[in-house]
């Protein structure tokens, strides 16, 4: 099994992969919706991080939310036509930036036993890194679709690592290589 610094190196793939998928499209085009029950491409990259902050909030340390605003506009459970209206991609990108940090911050607490109970938390921490890292994936597919139906732009070649592969067409992680 992955040991927890190798998979925040999965994890940095998977978001590299998904900037692949949107840093050259422009505001409008990341903003823009194909229907009213559809996302844009801007709220899917607001939702991987938003359920990467939730994740780590609610299973290894109690942390206020990097942006309270987002918290409901990012959430699964509201429905497409009722999400608002999308923040900057400066903001998006901020905000994914910040709940990366965090989730290294606190997934090399736990590698390094800088936590109470580090052997439990670094068995938490494994699976929710294969989690993390196959909802990333799991949104890129979306986010994929868009970008080259839609949109009409190229899409760049998948990750570039042998702990990866494609399983009813969406990549994933295999949790036990």
């Amino acid at each position: 099994m992955y040991e927890v610094t190798a998979l925040l190196r999965e994890y940095d793939r998977a978001r590299a992969y998904t900037d692949d998928l949107w840093t050259d499209l422009t505001p409008d085009e990341i903003t823009w919706r194909p229907h009213e029950n559809s996302s844009a491409i801007g709220w899917h990259l607001g939702h991987q991080a938003h359920v990467a902050h939730f994740m780590v909030r609610n299973l290894t340390a109690a942390e206020p939310s990097p942006d309270p605003e987002l918290d409901g506009l990012m959430d699964s459970a509201n429905p497409e036509k009722f999400r608002g209206a999308l923040p900057t991609v400066e903001r998006l990108g901020a905000f994914r930036d910040t709940v990366a940090e965090r989730v290294h911050a606190r997934m090399n607490d736990i590698a390094g036993s800088r936590v109470g109970a580090p052997n439990q938390l670094t068995v938490v921490a494994r699976h929710l890194l294969v989690a993390l890292i196959n909802h990333e994936y799991q949104h890129d597919q979306w986010i994929a679709e868009v970008r080259e139906g839609n949109l009409g732009h190229a899409l760049p070649g998948d990750p570039d690592t042998d702990h990866v592969s494609r399983l009813d067409g969406y990549l994933v992680l295999n949790p036990l290589a």
